[in-house]
């Protein structure tokens, strides 16, 4: 019995160090798994510059630091047999994991003009800590937004393009007997917020305000006056100077109106230059009737057509005049007037609506001396495009607003003027 049980001694031992072997081996596997798919919790390797096995073993923790680079190495490779296995976007998506490099901020940049987007510019930046399936959630999340954003410039409404004060030819109609009155009043105030694009239509050399305007002084070499001939002279002039500008749009104002620039650059940016467009707001309650021959009574057509005001100020888009220029470009502009008998802005109003079909668009925030003024509100001062003025029946018809005392600022420009801008160094201080 004795012999028996020191003979079995030595194979528990055995049987021992195998079970521990075994447990060893066991713990070891199972945080090498965990270790590959989570990482060691609150621990960074610091990178150190090795150059030979010997200074590997200098350090004091020599074991950990090979485990680790041992570790570290596998999961690499298991990675790169990952990468192989799956297919080219998904190798894409899973490199963003296997990446050790400093992270970087991603970043989507998408830029705000939808019709000029480049899709090559979107920026997807590393992220070394991301998942395999994060990464595949994220770039599938980005694949939905650009397929979206893709379908909205398909599909979208378009928009039309931005108007800024520079796309604006502003001409003013004016003459000799008042440059020292209408024509300085202009100069003094809302020409100074579009010198660039303001240009008046005279019928004399004045070197005075040609200074003034910084050469925005146009003599047309039509007759002085406000007659047919001469009205339709200088409308003439003014078509064909603003179709040699090409600018995006012509707009026409006379020297009693008072122009909110911003309002009017407001209200061109809501349509588009390419597209027929003739704005501006009737004097009469109903279309104008005229008769196109009345020396032939067999013949006598009687047609009738709206027209813009000359006095309340219209717009018309680059589009429009080019359909004009066959018609009434190169002074024949004049020759229509003559024809109708009728002077500039109805001559306007006739081919516009009459020849080229295009009928007018009322825009209520154009105003003539021929509607009574007073009724404009002071709250809304901002929001109308033009303003004017008249002497008739020994009474003003101006606005009414506070400001400079009737004398000083019988128009009530001044007092308009340093209301909507108040900066001005002859406003008052508030």
């Amino acid at each position: 019995m004795m012999s028996l049980s020191v003979l079995s001694l030595p194979q528990r031992y055995k049987r021992l160090l195998q079970a521990m072997t075994l447990a060893v081996a066991v713990v070891y596997m199972t945080l090498l798994l965990y270790q590959s798919a989570y990482g060691y919790p609150n621990f960074q390797l610091q990178p150190q510059p090795l150059s030979s096995s010997s200074q590997l073993l200098d350090g004091n923790e020599p074991a950990a630091i090979t485990t680790t680079q041992q570790l570290q190495q596998q999961q690499q490779q298991q990675q790169q047999q990952l990468q192989h296995s799956l297919p080219p976007t998904t190798q894409t998506a899973s490199s963003f994991a296997s990446s050790a490099a400093s992270p970087i901020t991603p970043s989507l940049i998408i830029r705000k003009d939808i019709h000029s987007f480049n899709f090559s510019d979107i920026e997807v930046s590393e992220r070394p800590t991301a998942t395999l399936l994060t990464e595949l959630a994220r770039r599938s999340r980005n694949g939905e937004l650009l397929h979206d954003l893709s379908q909205r410039a398909v599909t979208a409404t378009p928009q039309p393009p931005t108007t800024e004060l520079d796309d604006i030819f502003i001409s003013v109609k004016t003459t000799k007997n008042y440059h020292d009155t209408r024509l300085a009043l202009i100069i003094k105030t809302w020409f100074q917020l579009a010198r660039d694009q303001t240009w008046f239509f005279t019928d004399t050399d004045d070197h005075y305000y040609q200074e003034k305007t910084k050469g925005h002084l146009i003599n047309t070499k039509c007759s002085q006056g406000h007659f047919r001939k001469a009205l339709c002279c200088k409308m003439s002039a003014e078509l064909d100077i603003f179709l040699e500008s090409g600018k995006k749009w012509f707009c026409h104002f006379d020297d009693d109106n008072y122009v909110n620039v911003p309002r009017l650059v407001k209200l061109l940016d809501e349509y588009s230059p390419s597209v027929d467009w003739y704005l501006g707001k009737p004097s009469i309650s109903s279309p104008l009737e005229i008769h196109l021959d009345n020396k032939n009574t067999t013949t006598n057509k009687k047609i009738t057509f709206w027209f813009a005001t000359g006095g309340a100020g219209f717009c018309l888009s680059r589009a429009l005049t080019l359909k004009m220029l066959p018609i009434a470009g190169g002074g024949k502009f004049i020759s229509i007037g003559d024809k109708i008998r009728f002077p500039d802005d109805v001559t306007m109003g006739f081919i516009i609506e009459h020849l080229l079909k295009v009928p007018l668009t009322v825009v209520d925030n154009f105003h003539s001396h021929l509607e009574p003024m007073e009724f404009i509100r002071s709250d809304t001062f901002q929001d109308q495009v033009s303003f004017s003025y008249a002497h008739m029946k020994n009474q003003w018809n101006v606005i009414k607003v506070d400001g400079f005392d009737l004398k000083t600022d019988p128009k009530r420009f001044y007092s308009l003027h340093c209301q909507l801008f108040p900066y001005f160094s002859f406003c008052p201080p508030r």
